[in-house]
């Protein structure tokens, strides 16, 4: 039965999965994409999206308080390492898709076929250690201070992103126990595992431990962090522990000869990341080095900013006190104006009443007709006096 389901949500271009012991049973059908002007838009990127974007605010609503850090330069290097984060971890997915399938990609179809999907988590890791480095000393932002509050967003991200290989029925584990309470089946899954197959779920697993792992270090990062780069340890060795163990579940794991890359890396992560943290745990104790956060050069720099800030706001609503005034002088002048284009009519209408009543012609008329009567008396006395 369930593979007649499966069969007819794929003709249809639906996808099917189902957690059979989950709550009674729970059976889930939906679209990979939805379109936007004829252009298919997948759910893995837009959860990806909104995992990057809300790790972002994060990090901008503590980067000064409880990290000392000014926004404006957060946002920069946050900004640019993203970038590239995401062009390492496409080429670190490639390249080690490379060696187990040789002739997957070349250097144009690496990015060329990136709607194909592919990227690598611990690739982008390292392509954001080393452009977030090179931004943190472009905009003299204290590096192991970033990392910290990144760690945090990373994690933020990492536990909304993976709901994306849900959606595309990937990143799955090896076959389980039917009875098992979290086995899960699909349709993808019945077509690469086999028909009825169930699997682990290792997108859910690893996305569980992520939001453990971020409220431990938020509320660790609150309360219990004593030296810069503390947070960035304690994520490399928590999120290192887990993936050794997931990843030995996955069916899709890269390689390198005979080895688990990602399980491996996670490994020596942890390992590293464990060793570090108590060696700068001990001289942390020893020397007494504050947190950037409580030294003079963060406080400064945070009240220089709130400075320009406060002047910025000032400058502003200076040039909107001026745009007002011209405004209302405009205003005036257009009034005046138009009263002075008022007055000839009113004189024209004047006029136009003073001809009506008659009074100046009959006036004219009198005089002329006074000085021709004069002018004719003046001539018959001449003509008299001629006679004479």
């Amino acid at each position: 039965m369930n593979t007649l389901m499966f069969a007819a949500s794929e003709a249809a271009g639906k996808m099917t999965v189902e957690f059979p012991n989950l709550f009674g049973g729970v059976r889930m059908t939906y679209s990979r994409s939805f379109n936007v002007f004829g252009l298919s838009i997948y759910w893995y990127g837009v959860l990806i999206a909104v995992g990057v974007i809300l790790g972002a605010l994060y990090m901008f609503s503590r980067a000064t308080k409880d990290f000392g850090l000014v926004k404006d330069r957060v946002f920069d290097v946050t900004f640019v390492t993203l970038i590239g984060g995401f062009l390492f971890a496409r080429i670190y997915y490639c390249v080690f898709t490379e060696l187990k399938h040789p002739g997957s990609y070349t250097f144009v179809t690496m990015f060329t076929k990136i709607r194909d999907g592919g990227i690598a988590i611990y690739g982008g890791i390292i392509g954001a250690v080393i452009v977030g480095l090179l931004m943190c000393k472009l905009r003299k932002v204290k590096f192991f201070v970033m990392t910290d509050l990144a760690s945090l967003g990373f994690l933020i991200g990492q536990t909304i992103g993976r709901w994306g290989n849900f959606i595309n029925q990937e990143a799955y584990g090896a076959a389980c126990d039917q009875n098992f309470p979290f086995a899960m089946m699909g349709n993808r899954i019945s077509e690469e595992m086999g028909i009825g197959a169930h699997v682990h779920p290792c997108f859910l697993y690893e996305s569980v431990w992520c939001l453990l792992g971020f409220i431990f270090l938020h509320i660790y990062s609150k309360k219990l962090r004593t030296f810069d780069g503390e947070i960035s340890l304690l994520y490399l060795a928590w999120y290192g522990f887990g993936r050794f163990f997931i990843e030995q579940l996955r069916t899709d794991s890269l390689y390198a000869g005979g080895f688990r890359v990602s399980q491996w890396v996670g490994a020596v992560s942890f390992l590293a990341a464990v060793i570090v943290f108590v060696i700068c745990k001990i001289r942390t104790k020893k020397n007494g080095t504050p947190l950037y956060v409580n030294t003079e050069a963060s406080k400064d720099l945070i009240e220089l900013q709130l400075e320009q800030e406060q002047k910025e706001k000032e400058r502003k609503a200076e040039k909107k006190a001026r745009k007002a005034e011209k405004q209302a002088e405009d205003d005036e002048e257009q009034n005046e104006d138009g009263e002075d284009s008022d007055e000839p009519d009113k004189d024209g209408e004047e006029l136009d009443n003073d001809s009506e009543d008659g009074e100046e012609p009959e006036e004219t008329e009198t005089v002329e007709d006074t000085e021709t009567t004069e002018d004719n008396e003046s001539k018959e006395n001449d003509d008299d006096g001629k006679d004479n």
